[in-house]
């Protein structure tokens, strides 16, 4: 009777030290909630623990405690933080090319933005006669957040979508936010004598001058070629940079996809686009071009097996394809079962693409992902054949326009 009593009693104790020490966590989680959370959305649990609280605890616990009340506040704070992001509506602006995109975002999510077609047409002389949509008859932009979808796939039209941002940022909208996938001077980073334009840095040079709407203009780019191209950017405008690499992943989680292996076709993309695919748990090939007699140049494995695997090459661009497919051509010789290629951006200078397709004398991949990034190029390329598939960037645009970053290259979610 009297051990039956010591247990019981121990008992008690035990249960009334755990209550405690989980009122003290659920005091100082509200109290760390008020200042960034409405009362109303704390639950009726959590206040009520705040006021039969106390302080007698384990400093040890206390430690713990902290963590794990900090740990759930944030978790909270993102999640408001989230929706309210996904809450905002955006009047969409669009170059002639992007037209597309913007009218299928209007379409798939109506109650979040809305496509005001733009009239870009030319004078007698070849100057720009631009009526922007969304001023006229009724004045539906000022005031409200603007998505700029951009293009500059040549000079011309690139200085026509200049002057329309400068007249967007003067009509007192509450924000921009330009959505240029390819920056086509993201190369042109710097010269080798006097004389020779670095246009990475006149072009960032434009983008910083235009004018203050109140706070900076948001630029989202696609796996910029040079990464360091960002902090050229100043003043009222600032980079954001993003990645094309979910699509590719979402693909390789097809269950009818056997691609089982990552290769890079240098040591600069390995380490750029490696870490993303730690998570899928994939062997990886590093190839890399050694120097040869004549100062030719040949490319060889540098690290990893190629023997057996089913492998999928992967760059941020690809113009003639070059070394794309001296790539592609050794590791067949090494033994791959088969090779296929990614690059987020298909620049594919005079039509370069056609020696990748069947009958070219490049055609050594099965697949060539690539994405609409220059719609430009993509919206010719023969899908047909099987060969070239094109991934859409609109639901990643909407995921990173909401959320910022898809820095950890991870799975986005299926919309």
């Amino acid at each position: 009777g009297n051990r039956c009593t010591k247990v019981i009693t121990r008992s008690k104790t035990t249960n009334t030290r755990h209550s405690r020490s989980l009122t003290k966590v659920n005091s100082r989680c509200s109290s760390f909630l008020s200042f960034y959370v409405p009362t109303a959305t704390l639950s009726t649990s959590l206040l009520r623990a705040s006021a039969t609280s106390n302080n007698e605890n384990n400093p040890l616990e206390n430690q713990d405690d902290e963590t794990m009340d900090r740990d759930m506040a944030y978790r909270i704070m993102f999640n408001q933080q989230t929706r309210r992001r996904e809450s905002i509506h955006y009047q969409i602006i669009a170059a002639k090319e992007t037209e597309a995109m913007a009218k299928r975002m209007e379409e798939s999510y109506p109650d979040r933005f809305t496509f005001h077609p733009t009239q870009w047409e030319k004078f007698p002389d070849g100057t720009d006669q631009i009526e922007i949509g969304g001023f006229y008859p009724h004045n539906l932009l000022s005031g409200e957040h603007v998505l700029f979808l951009a293009s500059f796939h040549n000079n011309d039209v690139t200085l026509s979508q200049f002057q329309v941002m400068i007249c967007l940022l003067q009509s007192f909208i509450e924000s921009l936010t330009v959505v240029l996938p390819f920056s086509p001077v993201g190369t042109m980073e710097r010269v080798i004598r006097e004389g020779q334009v670095a246009t990475a840095a006149t072009y960032a040079h434009m983008f910083s001058s235009l004018p203050n709407c109140g706070r900076p203009t948001r630029l989202m780019v696609y796996d910029l070629h040079t990464l360091q191209n960002r902090f050229y950017l100043h003043g009222n405008a600032v980079a954001s940079l993003q990645t094309a690499i979910p699509l590719l992943k979402r693909e390789l989680a097809k269950p009818s996809q056997k691609v089982n292996c990552i290769a890079f076709p240098d040591d600069g993309a390995a380490k750029r686009f490696g870490s993303y695919f730690e998570d899928m748990g994939l062997p990886v090939i590093v190839c890399g071009k050694t120097r040869g007699e004549g100062d030719t140049r040949t490319v060889v494995i540098q690290d990893g097996n190629a023997t057996d695997q089913h492998i999928v090459i992967v760059d941020d661009l690809v113009q003639t394809g070059g070394t794309l497919y001296e790539t592609g051509k050794v590791l067949k010789e090494a033994g791959a079962a088969s090779v296929h290629s990614f690059c987020s951006h298909a620049v594919f200078p005079k039509q370069s693409w056609k020696r990748f397709t069947t009958g070219g004398d490049r055609a050594c991949f099965e697949t060539f992902w690539v994405t609409n990034s220059i719609p430009t190029v993509t919206d010719e390329l023969p899908v047909e054949d099987g060969i070239f598939k094109v991934l859409d960037l609109m639901d990643l645009v909407i995921h990173d326009l909401d959320h910022y970053s898809t820095s950890n290259g991870g799975l986005m979610p299926n919309k």
